[in-house]
């Protein structure tokens, strides 16, 4: 049988690891004892083309120069056999699928002083409340600490519109606690104005939410963080709004001609209408969020004109933006964004919500395009939440392995430092109530209102935390800590996941190690842009290291059920122990983090 080995990478396999750009060369070489080898090119539009490899001994090479943007899959063909991708992404004979390679924009500027720092997940309401700041009128308000409404009304709807008042000075407040964290930046869910608690219901897109504060109570959050060196990430919610808005206006709150109040509205054209006024496309149908049509010039001027959204919050001092829902926008809205971001420096991140791999979304039947066109700097890794998740609840390393060599080789190095790393978010149940109940959470609403972690959970809950995050914040990317993650707090789905930050009851053990994990971060380069190499399993045990020209960390982590002995060629330090050692035995849910230079 004929022998094959090809790694993509694998430098000694592929000339550049990851992602290209426009024009850039690269080289691979396929290790064969056949006789004739070929590339097999293909792009995404249909087309194919076959390239000879050039023969050494038993080193196939051929080298690939001038490739247009846009994103390419490609597979080798043996003396006549069919050599593709197997499941963990090296070459196997007969495997149908192929290998994929990202061509990017030549010129796009990626905003790398974002590498190495520690993003914080603020939900308003919920986060910090500092009296005397913030327009209670008109909501109806709940004493802090109380449980979120959870129960459906009589119409069985759920409305979300029950609020603890935390506001802009609040989170001005929590400046120093979220700085000695290590927090470079501050991820705010939406701060507009709308109708619900989370605020994803649009009401005004050009006006706070006056529970939250004034534009002064705004700009001056802005300062003290850019004064502690944290920068303002801005949710970005542009494929729908509100039913309850200035555009669409179906209750009257709004002095305004809303599109459900008359065809002669200025926003009647920004929505789909199927029978006036009361059928209309919707996010995923829900009535109260109605869909922004595609294109619609008088939407797009306001999110993107002058004086428009992304001018009045990037002149407040916002630095980045996280784009909703970005597969429901079209590529040239999301283009545009970017671009009118980048007008106020090229340092300003644009951030996607996407669950998949973004680098070959399928949306609508339209292939994205947002790392060949240069409309996202970064997105919301999801899949990397979901394979660390598995691993630590299972001890099987066959999907954490198999994403992180994908990410690897799919993204565009830049974008790959960008990464923004989730555990958990607003729109998931909270990663220590995962970990410690081993995925088997309550389904019952009610049930979910009882959901606490036992003794013992919690303990488990814990130990699987510390070997999740450890994960979090030394791969590729940036970790995003979802508020309140770092103590402890507990809870299912929405809105349980969504209580008041309860800091008299932070888990000191949980604290202390993010503490060390930010401390880790900072101290060591290697994790800005340093490459993500030699990636392993074994058994239970995952390990990869984190390299630059100056130094190189290896993180080793047993989530399986037996001991696992690292042996060492010599003593180096273990950051975690703090010690030097050439050899160690981890238990089940214990790790070791070594540095050479230490």
């Amino acid at each position: 049988m004929t022998r094959v080995y090809f790694d993509p990478l694998g430098e000694n396999c592929k000339s550049v690891i990851g992602g290209i750009r426009e024009g850039q060369s690269v080289k691979f070489n396929v290790y064969s004892d056949g006789s004739d080898c070929e590339l097999i090119l293909f792009d995404d539009f249909g087309g194919e083309r076959t390239v000879g490899c050039k023969k050494n001994g038993d080193c196939f090479s051929v080298k690939l120069s001038e490739l247009k943007k846009g994103l390419y899959f490609y597979k080798f063909r043996i003396d006549g056999q069919e050599v593709g991708n197997n499941e963990y992404g090296f070459a196997a004979i007969s495997c149908e699928d192929k290998f994929q390679l990202t061509v990017g924009d030549k010129n796009y500027v990626y905003p790398n002083t974002w590498q190495g720092g520690v993003i914080y997940q603020v939900f308003p309401d919920r986060f910090s409340k500092a009296n005397g700041f913030g327009d209670e009128t008109g909501k109806r308000m709940r004493k802090w600490g109380e449980m979120p409404e959870y129960l459906p009304d009589s119409k069985g709807e759920i409305k979300n519109d029950d609020f603890f008042g935390g506001n802009f000075e609040g989170i001005t407040k929590k400046i120093p606690y979220l700085k000695r964290l290590g927090v470079t930046a501050i991820y705010l869910n939406p701060v507009v104005k709308a109708h619900s608690s989370h605020r994803y219901d649009t009401g005004d897109y050009l006006s706070f939410d006056p529970l939250l504060g004034t534009d002064e109570d705004f700009k001056r959050l802005a300062e003290k963080a850019k004064e502690n060196g944290i920068k303002i990430i801005f949710d970005g919610v542009f494929n729908h709004v509100g039913d309850d808005s200035i555009y669409f206006n179906k209750y009257g709150s709004y002095n305004s001609c809303g599109a459900y109040n008359s065809k002669k509205s200025p926003y009647y054209k920004w929505f789909t209408f199927r029978e006036y006024p009361n059928t209309y496309t919707s996010w995923w149908g829900i009535k109260t969020l109605p869909s922004i049509r595609r294109g619609a010039s008088g939407f797009e001027e306001l999110i993107l004109g002058d004086n428009g959204v992304i001018d009045r919050y990037f002149s407040f001092g916002v630095s980045g933006i996280r784009l909703d829902v970005v597969d429901e926008l079209s590529d040239k809205f999301t283009e545009k964004i970017n671009s009118k971001v980048k007008t106020y420096g090229s340092e300003n991140i644009v951030i996607g919500e996407v669950w998949e791999d973004a680098t070959n979304k399928i949306a609508y039947d339209e292939r994205k395009q947002y790392f060949t066109r240069g409309e996202l700097d970064s997105v919301m890794n999801y899949p990397l939440k979901d394979a660390i998740t598995n691993y630590v609840i299972s001890g099987n390393t066959n999907l954490i392995y198999k994403t992180v060599r994908e990410q690897i080789d799919h993204y565009p190095g830049e974008a790959l430092s960008l990464m923004m790393n989730v555990l958990g978010t607003h729109d998931t149940p909270r990663i220590l109530t995962v970990l410690g109940k081993s995925g088997k959470l309550a389904k019952d609403r009610k049930a979910m209102a009882k959901e606490i972690l036992s003794a013992d959970e919690r303990i488990l809950g814990i130990k699987r935390l510390k070997c999740a995050s450890l994960l979090q914040f030394t791969l590729y990317g940036i970790p995003s800590v979802y508020y309140g993650d770092e103590i402890g707090m507990e809870g299912n789905k929405d809105p349980f996941n969504r209580k008041c930050f309860d800091e008299k009851n932070a888990d000191a053990e949980i604290y202390d190690w993010y503490l060390f994990l930010s401390e880790l971060r900072s101290r060591h380069d290697c994790f800005k842009d340093g490459k993500t190499v030699n990636v392993k399993r074994e058994g239970g045990v995952f390990s990869f290291s984190r390299a630059d020209k100056s130094e190189a960390i290896t993180v080793v982590i047993n989530c399986g059920e037996r001991d696992a002995d690292v042996v060492l060629s010599e003593k180096v330090t273990e950051l975690v122990r703090n010690k030097k050692l050439s050899e160690i035995t981890l238990k089940t849910y214990e790790f070791a983090v070594f540095c050479k230079d230490e």
